[in-house]
């Protein structure tokens, strides 16, 4: 099928668009038309989007599905997947449907909400397949945008305050993406990320104000996009906005923001941070590494204090996210395809935990953990989907946690292993404020009087948990279905990154002699 990957990156908008012009007024048939129309929307798009994964060559390491054809200003349409985007954009189209079911409830504004969503489906679906520098830019910034809003308008009493500090710190780590993009295109000439990749940015060693810049312009230009994409992530320390955004967000808004908005910054990470800029990364990757290890025990730390449900699962993913870039600039098989593997896994477990907070929230409207205690009386149907997700969050063997959190660990272990000490402190940390979370909330009498008449799931919820539940298995079960995918490209991705890092080295040593 020609143009797959734009019909499914387009789909969304597409909907949005006709639900823009043709769904009129805000009565209850209105409302009712604007979420099966974006219900139908996101399913149809993950229905289409299986035919990219049936067309897939794992094999093949370069890219595929391919569309390349002019666009504006001597500019190029250009977007294609490899084995490192194609799970990327299958989380997306996956976790879009559920989504939607999740915001059944909503009753403010239904066709404006629902519009923003499928117009950021359609954004995020663009960052995985873009393959032109200017058009990944639009993509990845033009995201901010409907979850400003999402934030703004449907988020909770300092929404405001929370969505402008989403905006802020995201906009502005990207500033200096888009000076170094600039810079790129002077230096090779073109804004096609794959000639990009294989195009070699200088790494001579020069001074700016007496300081050695070493890795010379891949040091500066890793830099640019490191600001973006380590807020994106986010990274510690400048991880603040990630706990205000989520608790302010609705849990709709909590989901896509966890589950594909933080993998962005992975993402970019893989695509132009290591093969781009490996002399940079080389270079800055003691750095990360020790950025990471700590991430990891401090937002652990700070997990085991927080009083809000909500929070404590925001700083959680901060700690996760920790993994994910050490596995990164780990720079090996294993802590790659264990970063990628986290990432997507941390897609259904994290999204899945935010779903059990909105689930009692909807019913009490309130994340305070000292609120409930003794659920388990009233909501055993709900005690057991929020007890398989804990554990799978602390990485329980047989589920998809335990299996990207043991590669990365296995893949940091070959680099550095006091960072590799450090972080596997943060399993049982991770541990510790899991469980001291679900025996709060779960276990005990029921004592509180408000308590006495909440309501088991509905069939609508355990609807929308049961295919998070069967992923969460499948791939703690089978991790090949993603390694066997994703493999080859991060074998290729290593391959070039330890040349580029060799030749530099070689070429700076002769540089030395000569000198």
């Amino acid at each position: 099928m020609d143009n797959l990957l734009s019909i499914v990156t387009f789909l969304p908008a597409a909907a949005a668009l006709i639900m823009a012009v043709f769904l009129q007024g805000d009565d209850v048939a209105a409302q009712r038309n604007a979420k099966w129309l974006a219900m139908t929307a996101t399913s149809a798009t993950f229905l289409v989007s299986l035919f990219i994964l049936a067309q897939f060559d794992p094999a093949d390491t370069g890219f595929q599905l391919v569309e390349e054809r002019p666009w504006l200003l001597g500019l190029t349409y250009k977007l294609g997947v490899d084995g490192i985007s194609v799970l990327f954009v299958m989380l997306t189209t996956f976790m879009m449907p559920l989504v939607i079911a999740a915001s059944w409830n909503v009753e403010h504004r239904v066709k404006e909400y629902m519009i923003a969503f499928l117009l950021l489906e359609t954004l995020m679906l663009g960052v995985f397949m873009a393959l032109d520098l200017v058009l990944f830019y639009l993509f990845f910034e033009a995201g901010l945008i409907p979850m400003f809003l999402i934030i703004g308008i449907w988020g909770g009493k300092n929404r405001i305050y929370a969505s402008f500090k989403f905006f802020l710190y995201t906009f502005l780590g990207s500033v200096l993406m888009l000076v170094a993009m600039v810079a790129m295109f002077s230096d090779a000439g073109t804004t096609d990320i794959a000639k990009l990749m294989v195009h070699r940015f200088g790494s001579e060693e020069f001074s700016i104000l007496g300081i050695q810049i070493v890795g010379g312009m891949q040091t500066l230009l890793f830099l640019a996009f490191f600001a973006s994409f380590a807020v994106k992530m986010p990274m510690w320390p400048v991880h603040t906005w990630l706990p205000d955004a989520h608790v302010q967000a609705p849990t709709a808004g909590s989901v896509v923001l966890a589950a594909i908005l933080l993998k962005m910054g992975g993402y970019g990470f893989l695509r132009f941070s290591l093969p781009m800029f490996p002399v940079g990364a080389d270079v800055l990757a003691p750095m990360v590494l020790w950025m990471s290890a700590i991430a990891i025990v401090y937002t652990s730390l700070v997990a085991l204090v927080q009083e809000d449900m909500k929070k404590l699962i925001a700083y959680s993913s901060v700690a996760h996210m920790g993994y994910v870039t050490m596995g990164i600039f780990a720079a090996n098989q294993q802590g790659i395809d264990g970063a990628i593997f986290q990432m997507l896994s941390h897609g259904f477990i994290s999204g899945a935990l935010f779903l059990c907070v909105g689930v009692i929230y909807d019913r009490m409207h309130t994340r305070e953990i000292d609120a409930y205690g003794g659920l388990v009386n009233r909501m055993p149907a709900y005690a057991l989907v929020f007890m398989f997700f804990t554990m799978a969050n602390v990485g329980l063997p047989g589920t998809s946690g335990f299996v990207g959190e043991f590669l990365t660990l296995m893949g940091i272990f070959q680099v550095n292993t006091w960072v590799a000490a450090v972080a596997t402190s943060g399993v049982i940390l991770s541990a510790a404020y899991a469980l001291w979370l679900y025996r709060r909330v779960v276990f005990g009498d029921l004592i509180k009087e408000a308590l006495r008449s909440i309501n088991d799931m509905t069939r609508r919820e355990k609807w929308i948990f049961a295919p998070l539940i069967v992923m969460t298995l499948f791939l703690g079960i089978y991790p090949a279905a993603v390694t066997d995918i994703i493999g080859p490209s991060v074998e290729a991705l290593v391959s070039n990154y330890d040349t580029a890092v060799a030749e530099a080295g070689a070429s700076s040593k002769v540089a030395l002699a000569q000198h």
